[in-house]
């Protein structure tokens, strides 16, 4: 087993390295949407601001897969999220209409569009609805990294270069802990879909 220091070091590059392939998606989706290549990333807080969380998720074997579920539907708030997985499948997507199982696919990692990304593209860009799911047989485990923009410095909305007389404003001006605030209310309120 390795010691602290090199669990600390190889998290650190494993930060760093992240980090850049942040930068370079951030300025991908920027430009698909005719912005500047940096727009996108500034709006999240730039390389100063823009906070990356690590969450470990463990599933225990469960014999009867059907009875639970490992996490429930939702979207994540972050602007994206990167996830590393040991090879058991159990994340589902749900697009057009149903759940689907994402692949598991060796050396690579998953990387999907969250709630901020949503709203500063005025909804062109979509938060991807997801779940996790236990296994009968296996221990599955998720390394999940969410990049998110500081919770109270940051008004997210959308874009003005986004907004037109035919495409309004798809959502109000908050903070990340507002919109946060908002969706845990609704789901008390509404329920989420499954």
């Amino acid at each position: 087993m390795l010691g602290h220091g090199a669990n600390s070091e190889v998290t650190s590059e494993y930060a760093r390295l992240l980090r850049g392939l942040v930068t370079k998606i951030l300025e991908a989706l920027s430009i698909a949407l005719g912005l500047e290549g940096g727009r996108l990333e500034k709006e999240v807080g730039g390389m100063e601001e823009l906070l990356l969380q690590l969450k470990i998720n463990y599933y225990p074997i469960f014999p009867q897969p059907a009875l639970a579920l490992g996490v429930e539907a939702h979207t994540n708030v972050s602007s994206l999220t990167f996830l590393l997985h040991n090879m058991v499948p159990g994340l589902q997507l749900f697009y057009e209409g149903q759940w689907i199982t994402a692949k598991c696919v060796p050396d690579s990692i998953l990387m999907y569009i969250g709630d901020t990304i949503e709203i500063l593209s005025n909804g062109k860009y979509k938060s991807i609805l997801h779940r996790g799911l236990v296994n009968k047989e296996k221990v599955r485990i998720s390394w999940a990294v969410f990049c998110e923009p500081p919770k109270e410095k940051i008004i997210l909305q959308p874009l003005p270069e986004l907004v037109t007389e035919a495409e309004p404003a798809r959502f109000p001006p908050r903070t990340l802990d507002q919109h946060i605030r908002h969706k845990l209310f609704r789901k008390d309120q509404e329920g989420i879909t499954k």
